[in-house]
């Protein structure tokens, strides 16, 4: 529940960072004429969102008989896909001051069309990250909780009104380089579970097949302890960061190895932007 409530509540809040940006500036400029091609902008991203769930779906279904290739070959895409937008993010430091400047050029060009492809976007690029994560989320726990989810998405309006309210008075930075960690570990996770996955499948060789195994037995009644990977806190930890009681050195190497990738690729890359 706490993964999907952070996936959920970390991607509907960029979402809700760029509307309140983009509506408070319109009210600042009285400009309220503008507001029906943003909110244009933001249903047919969430429409469009739900249509990749869904054609997720349908294609995850033809892959039954190769479900451990499948599950391999998707979790490493989304593992790479996804870091890739985050270190955008990243890269982005003064996104406030970047849309305002946007914004205010497409309105002196009159390019009402441009508020919408510009929110359009922004939704639909969220909306891609929140459907790969929570695929990866399912894939990599069996599960996923829709409450958590939800209450993620509560949680994101409430935040994007206040951003509205006081016109980003208050500094958000911190809470997204904290999320965006979190995000990466995640993503570090659904990359070690694909290496797992396209061990099982055969593509990739194993020779040590538990480096470890700090898996408590079952309990008597045949359930699972708390610190199990599948039980309560364990599988918090499973599809949080990809905590894995049993790992093998493969598995290790590329959590580590990705998690490495992504601190030079930002350092090198991204930082001195």
């Amino acid at each position: 529940m706490l993964a999907e409530f952070i996936v959920m509540f970390r991607e509907a809040l960029e979402v809700a960072f760029v509307i309140g940006i983009v509506l408070a500036y319109l009210h600042q400029t009285k400009k309220q004429e503008y507001e029906k091609h943003v909110h244009l902008g933001l249903g047919a991203g969430i429409v469009a969102s739900l249509v990749l769930a869904y054609l997720f779906q349908f294609v995850q279904g033809g892959f039954e008989a190769n479900e451990e290739l499948f599950e391999g070959v998707f979790m490493v895409i989304t593992a790479t896909l996804v870091t890739w937008l985050v270190l955008w993010i990243m890269a982005h430091k003064n996104i406030a001051q970047e849309l305002r400047k946007e914004v205010q050029q497409k309105l002196d060009q009159r390019e009402a069309i441009g508020l919408f492809i510009l929110v359009f976007f922004a939704v639909l690029r969220e909306g891609i990250e929140a459907v790969l994560f929570m695929a990866g989320i399912l894939i990599n726990t069996g599960g996923i909780s829709i409450l958590g989810g939800l209450l993620g998405l509560v949680a994101a309006v409430v935040v994007g009104v206040l951003i509205f309210e006081y016109s980003m008075k208050f500094n958000i930075g911190l809470f997204f380089k904290v999320t965006t960690i979190l995000l990466v570990l995640l993503a570090a996770g659904l990359f070690s579970q694909g290496i797992h996955e396209l061990q099982e499948a055969k593509i990739i060789p194993t020779y040590i097949e538990h480096v470890y195994d700090i898996n408590p037995p079952k309990n008597p009644d045949g359930s699972y302890p708390l610190l199990h990977e599948k039980g309560a806190i364990g599988g918090i930890f499973k599809g949080l960061i990809g905590y894995d009681g049993n790992a093998s050195e493969f598995q290790i190497l590329g959590y580590f190895a990705y998690v490495a990738a992504v601190y030079v690729i930002y350092r090198t890359y991204y930082q001195k932007n």
